[in-house]
């Protein structure tokens, strides 16, 4: 009897699972096409005045770079950029309405990094990551939070976009920003 109930609860848990990941699949295609259709209008080139620009901070101490975002009218464009010395590998970035759950937490109020919506950036360097991001569905008040693994003169390291604090116990950090303020190149809340 408890090996049909294994076989049982075994066959309804990779059922639940297949179809989950389907659908999670289809959700992130759905996502890359879209961005895929945004990217190929951004001139980067031509970007104008930023609306916001913060260290990227590495290992909690040092100074690896900057994350800087700039708003075309159609798009947030956010752009990672590490110092000589230190080298971009992933990123992760997360953005959203502040006033609603706009980032994947744990209980205790770290974000799940693995979660975050955006892994694909645009334009991809050795010292720079382009993501685009549609303003479709972001309010005046947005936050941010950009995580990269950065590699610097003494080994690797975590690296966040310099904000406030998450509510948790790490030191991840995220960008409170206005997209009111970010026309006229200002871009952090007053």
């Amino acid at each position: 009897m408890k090996k049909i109930s294994f076989i049982f609860y075994g066959i309804v848990a990779i059922l639940f699972t297949s179809c989950f990941s389907e659908s999670l699949e289809e959700n992130i295609l759905t996502n890359l096409d879209i961005q895929t259709d945004i990217r190929s209008n951004i001139d980067l080139d031509n970007l104008g005045e930023e609306c916001i620009s913060v260290n990227l901070i590495a290992g909690q101490h040092d100074v690896a770079g900057s994350v800087t975002v700039y708003n075309d009218g159609e798009n947030l464009i956010i752009i990672y950029t590490t110092n000589d010395d230190w080298t971009l590998d992933l990123t992760h970035l997360s953005i959203g309405n502040c006033d609603e759950d706009w980032v994947p937490l744990t209980g205790s109020g770290n974000p799940k990094i693995g979660r975050f919506e955006f892994t694909e950036p645009y334009s991809i360097s050795d010292h720079e990551i382009v993501y685009v991001i549609s303003l479709d569905g972001l309010d005046d008040a947005y936050c941010f939070a950009a995580h990269a693994e950065v590699e610097g003169p003494d080994g690797g390291e975590t690296a966040w976009a310099e904000g406030t604090e998450f509510s948790g116990n790490s030191w991840a950090m995220f960008v409170e920003g206005l997209l009111s303020k970010c026309t006229e190149g200002v871009g952090l809340p007053t």
